[in-house]
This record gives structure tokens, C-alpha cells and sequence, in this order.
């Protein structure tokens, strides 16, 4: 009898331990070679092409490691969900260590809790529809000194001219209209930092990791001068930069607790940069090379955007304003499956806090989880015939958790509307003065870390006869 009790309990003992988190499996995958993983393979394939297969072979949910990180990918709306929203307190917001040391550790998109929640609601302050609304003049401003210089040109890199352009419009969101002599040192540190920000952490002479290590300390030491300058002189300014200055200016002593110091808001400075420039620009990009490909559609554009400007002409009125821009649901249509279809945000990364049971699987503590916004977004189950550009599917609102272009929950990109309306503003100029034609026979995609079309896309722009309703 006693051997049998000794024998049940071992074995008891033995189950309770299988079943803790720890003794559950790790998702099916690989994790390719030492260190390097398989960042290589992500970021110089097509995407579909690098979750399809993994995917196909091992369902929904499969690890990888890629940028130093060993990763799990989860390829549903609902495990997405889960991710993002209804468990998001499981799963801090992270990115690659080489990408947080170059934004900043103290910037918004990599904490959780009081902070997170004060600093967002500054900066979503600088983003709602009430606060871009004097915005659409300064980006109109913006988009009338560019175009002409595309005109003048034998032919243009359409994404280095996009990139040109949201950059601009990040530098005015972030620093507001008054041009200090530290903006033009900003701009071109911050050009060095972002040419390191997909590289390995290899802290070498000569790496890409180590020159924009180097500009990213300048950078932090220049914003910290503008800083103290705004400080001094009482005057805040506009821009993000201003609201920040002024978080801890409610008066008593809670407001000076919450006051940011000068390393906090140069850090969500350069953050709100890095989410303002490359994505926007991208799918700027994207929108000319679909509506190139897609005359019927460039044609419904064209009408719609040519409608708004005569109808201004005749109110003897040439400037857009906030409420001309909600007039354009076919042009905002063709923005919303650009995003869909080009998905140049692949995925976003979070960081289990803890060991996680996630659909069978353990996810340990300190792993990366990356929901796929590109594999949702092309499955013929939300969408069907995911691979046709077709902006009509938007007349009827998407599944929920189906359509994630800037995330979802508490953590979803906070400058989205701003996103939207410098390509509502850039595409009316674009499409009632000029017209546009590819250059060269080269097609397909180049990744790295955004799918783009190859080469950049380079155009020839030229002027458009238009007729002008008398």
C-alpha cells in the first residue's frame, strides 16, 4: 500500500510539473543561423512569400529570430487581438535592442502604465482632428514648394522625393513653424541615425550600428540646446515639441512632477520622427504606382480632386482647408487599400513581461511577439481577392481586428489622421497639376526594412492641360 501512495505522489508530482508553463512547448520554427538568425531572409524576400511558407508549415503561430531577437509570429486576428488589446498587459511594446538604444529608451513606444499613459495623452494632444486642423495650410505650403522641383526634373525617385516631403511635415509636427538655427543640424543628424536603425548591434569602427550611435549623441546634445533655449526664453513654441514643454504647466506641485526632463522629450522627439517619415513615404509611393497601374481609378481621383478645385475656384478661394479634405472618399478610399495591400508595416514587435500559455505554446519571458499586420490584411478569408487593388472594398467598414495599418489598442500609432491628411493634400495638387509616367521597364518589389516598388520608383512628372470651368 505504502509503495503505491510513494509511486502516485512521484507521479503526481511529475504531472504538476509538466503541466507548468515552463515544461509547455515552444512554438514549431526555426531560428536559422547563430545570432544573425533569420533577419537576412525577412528583410530581403517578400514578406508574403517569408510568413506564407512559415505559416503553411507550421500554422498560426511559429517561432523565428531575426535582428538579435528570438521571436514568435502570431498570423490571426484574433491571436493578434489578444496580443494588442484584450491581454496587452502580458506583452510590452518593444522593438529590436539596436532600434530602441537609436530612438531612445525613454521615448512613448516602449513603455506600459502611468508614464505611457501621461505621455500619450501629450502627444495624441498634437495629433487630434482639433489640433492638425490648422496643419493642412502648412502642408499645402509644403507640397506647393516640392512640386515644382519634381516638374523641373529629367525624372524623380518618387521614394526619396516622399521621404523628402514627410520629413518636412514630421518637422513641422515636431518643432511647429518657427525654424531655430538647431533645425537644419536635426534634420541632417537625424539622416545619419536612421541609416543605421535596421542594423545588427555591433558596436565596431566603421558599422552601421557605431556611426549612428555617434549621430544620435550629437543629435541628443543639439535637441538638448533647442530644449534649454524654449526653456529660457518662456516661450514653448509650436509644435510637439511645445506641448511637451508644457505637460508640467498646469501649476502646484503634481504638474512639477510630471514635468519631462530634456532626455524624455528629445527622446519622443526623434520617436515621433521615426514613425512620421519612412512609412508615410512609402505608401505615398505605393499610391502613384497603383494609380499608374490602375487608370480607371487615377480618372475617379482626378475627378473628385478636380471637383474640390473648382468649386474653390469659384468661391474665388485657391487654398484647401481641414473641411475640404473630409470632401474626398473616393481619394481617402484608395489611401485605405493602399495600406492594406502594400502593408509596409509588415508587423509590430512586443515583449512577453512574463511566461505566457499562448494556444498550447509557452512563450518565455523576454521573447519577441510580432503580430502580422501583412498576413491578415492578404488573407483571401477578410479579404477576398487580397492580391487586387481594389479601394471599393472600403464602401462597407472591415471585420474587426481584420484591418490593423496603425495597430491596435492602447499602443496603435497615435498620428494616423496626420498621416492621412498629407497624403490627401500632396495627392489634390499632385493629381489637378501634373501627370505622371514610370520610367524604365524595372518592376517587383525591394524590401529593406519597407517593401517598396524597385528603384524607388522613378517618374517623370509633367503638367497637366486642365480645363478651368469658367
Amino acid at each position: 500500500m505504502i509503495p503505491l501512495l510513494l509511486f502516485s505522489s512521484f507521479f503526481l508530482l511529475l504531472l504538476l510539473q509538466w503541466r507548468h508553463p515552463r515544461h509547455k512547448l515552444l512554438p514549431p520554427g526555426s531560428v536559422g543561423w547563430p545570432y544573425i538568425g533569420e533577419t537576412f531572409k525577412l528583410y530581403t524576400q517578400n514578406p508574403n512569400s517569408f510568413f506564407s511558407v512559415r505559416q503553411k508549415r507550421y500554422g498560426d503561430v511559429f517561432k523565428t529570430h531575426i535582428l538579435g531577437c528570438p521571436c514568435v509570429m502570431i498570423s490571426s486576428p484574433e491571436a493578434a487581438r489578444v496580443v494588442l488589446v484584450s491581454k496587452a498587459h502580458l506583452f510590452k511594446p518593444t522593438y529590436p535592442p539596436s532600434k530602441e538604444k537609436m530612438i531612445g529608451p525613454e521615448a512613448l513606444f516602449f513603455h506600459q502604465g502611468s508614464y505611457h499613459s501621461c505621455l500619450k495623452k501629450l502627444v495624441q494632444a498634437s495629433f487630434l482632428p482639433s489640433a492638425i486642423r490648422p496643419s493642412v495650410s502648412q502642408i499645402e505650403a509644403i507640397v506647393l514648394r516640392l512640386l515644382p522641383s519634381w516638374n523641373n526634373s529629367q525624372q524623380i525617385n518618387t521614394l526619396h522625393q516622399m521621404k523628402r516631403f514627410a520629413f518636412d511635415v514630421a518637422m513641422i509636427s515636431a518643432f511647429g513653424e518657427q525654424q531655430e538655427l538647431e533645425i537644419d543640424r536635426i534634420k541632417h543628424l537625424y539622416q545619419c541615425l536612421e541609416k543605421g536603425y535596421n542594423s545588427m548591434p555591433i558596436d565596431l569602427p566603421g558599422t552601421p550600428f557605431r556611426k549612428a550611435m555617434k549621430a544620435r549623441k550629437l543629435l541628443s546634445e543639439t535637441l538638448g540646446r533647442l530644449i534649454e533655449k524654449r526653456r529660457r526664453r518662456k516661450e514653448h513654441g509650436g509644435g510637439l515639441l511645445g506641448v511637451l514643454l508644457g505637460g508640467g504647466s498646469d501649476g502646484g506641485d503634481e504638474a512639477e512632477k510630471n514635468k519631462l526632463s530634456d532626455s524624455q522629450i528629445a527622446d519622443n522627439i526623434i520617436g515621433v520622427i521615426f514613425a512620421a517619415q519612412d512609412t508615410t513615404a512609402s505608401v505615398l509611393t505605393w499610391i502613384l504606382k497603383y494609380l499608374h497601374d490602375n487608370h480607371h481609378l487615377l480618372d475617379a481621383v482626378k475627378k473628385e480632386q478636380e471637383a474640390i478645385f473648382q468649386r474653390k475656384l469659384c468661391q474665388g478661394n485657391r487654398n484647401l482647408t481641414w473641411d475640404d479634405t473630409r470632401r474626398m472618399p473616393f481619394t481617402t478610399r484608395v489611401i485605405q487599400e493602399t495600406l492594406r495591400t502594400a502593408s509596409v508595416v509588415s508587423f509590430t514587435f512586443r515583449e512577453a513581461v512574463e511566461d505566457v500559455e499562448f494556444e498550447g505554446y509557452l512563450i518565455p519571458r523576454g521573447w519577441k511577439v510580432l503580430p502580422l499586420f501583412r498576413t491578415i490584411h492578404h488573407s483571401a478569408d477578410f479579404f477576398p481577392h487580397p492580391e487586387k487593388f481594389d479601394p471599393s472594398r472600403f464602401e462597407v467598414p472591415p471585420r474587426p481586428n481584420t484591418y490593423l495599418p496603425f495597430g491596435n489598442g492602447v499602443h496603435s500609432c497615435p498620428g494616423s489622421e496626420l498621416a492621412k491628411l498629407e497624403m490627401l493634400v500632396l495627392l489634390h495638387h499632385l493629381t489637378i497639376t501634373y501627370r505622371w509616367q514610370v520610367v524604365g521597364e524595372e518592376s517587383g518589389i525591394q524590401y529593406g526594412p519597407f517593401p517598396v516598388p524597385k528603384g524607388g520608383l522613378p517618374i517623370k512628372v509633367i503638367p497637366r492641360k486642365r480645363k478651368i470651368a469658367s
